[in-house]
């Protein structure tokens, strides 16, 4: 039936458990709880919830309307969904260092693995667009040190984002970087870099697993993942790729609908009804229904 098999801590520990390998894990973003099943069946070892996606689900702009309890329940859906586990997008941590605390704690009860924490002010931006601001170095490394001191599992990872590139220059975002590791973050999430020597500098520069946001249109180069591993990084994430194939999909379906008048054209391009059930379990639920409905009560019961 489509609901995880594995725990938080299970799924905690094989995160930090590949990420020790060294070998580079792509990560795609889900953009529902369905999808992050998907990401499983097609042999991902670890999905991503991504803000910007989160936002858009709910036809907000990535530029700090949502909240973290609105982010948990999303999170908690789709952890219910997949035995992978799920790294999130939890933006500045919804506030002052306090927030973030409680934020960690929320996210660790919606199951996820792990999250991570940027440098923005708030109101944040979406990484990758113009007019960005970030907090002083001592402030986010407060963040840090209030969400360690919150965690109550030490599996679950805490990664911290810096923006700092686009506003101060590649060398203040390793230096902040550097800081960050010092107040406690696991992993690295160097937002925005330029081009691939940048990359490289990041990686000779910073000890802990970093992360390559390989999001489209943005300011980063796409880069594959064989130039990736041989950069040294240790994910690769793709935000949100699956959103913007289906809302591109969904965008078409309904130009053709309005101009035909009938699907009819669109049907070889449309996921069909057995892989949707096959990917929902749906036998395994109705075998479970029959199963139960006609069970026969023991005498006397």
């Amino acid at each position: 039936m489509l609901h995880t098999r594995t725990t938080p801590a299970e799924r905690r520990r094989a995160l930090r458990a590949r990420l020790a390998t060294g070998r580079l894990l792509p990560m795609p973003g889900a953009l529902n709880p369905l999808s992050a099943r998907l990401i499983q069946d097609t042999g991902f070892e670890a999905a991503y919830l991504s803000g910007a996606v989160l936002a858009a689900d709910l036809g907000l702009p990535d530029i700090g309307l949502t909240t973290s309890t609105e982010i948990a329940a999303r999170a908690q859906q789709t952890t219910r969904a997949t035995d992978l586990p799920v790294l999130i997008d939890a933006d500045t941590g919804f506030g002052e260092p306090l927030n973030a605390a409680r934020t960690v704690q929320l996210m660790e009860d919606a199951g996820l693995a792990g999250l991570h924490l940027e440098d923005q002010v708030a109101p944040k931006r979406c990484g990758h667009l113009d007019g960005k601001s970030v907090v002083p170095k001592e402030q986010m490394a407060y963040r840090i040190r209030a969400a360690v001191a919150a965690r109550r599992d030490p599996d679950f990872l805490l990664m911290a984002r810096t923006d700092a590139r686009a506003v101060e220059g590649l060398a203040a975002a390793i230096d902040r970087a550097k800081a960050y590791v010092d107040a406690g973050a696991d992993a690295i999430f160097p937002e925005a870099l330029a081009d691939e020597a940048e990359f490289e500098a990041f990686r000779a520069a910073v000890d802990v697993p970093l992360l390559a946001n390989m999001t489209e249109f943005g300011k980063s180069p796409l880069l594959d993942a064989r130039t990736l591993t041989d950069l040294g990084y240790d994910i690769a994430l793709y935000p949100v790729t699956l959103l913007r194939l289906a809302m591109g999909a969904v965008e078409e379906g309904l130009r053709t609908l309005a101009a035909e008048g009938t699907q009819e054209s669109l049907l070889s391009r449309m996921q069909t009804r057995s892989r949707l059930y096959e990917l929902l379990d749906y036998e395994r639920y109705t075998a479970f229904d029959a199963a139960v409905f006609d069970c026969t009560r023991p005498p006397g019961t």
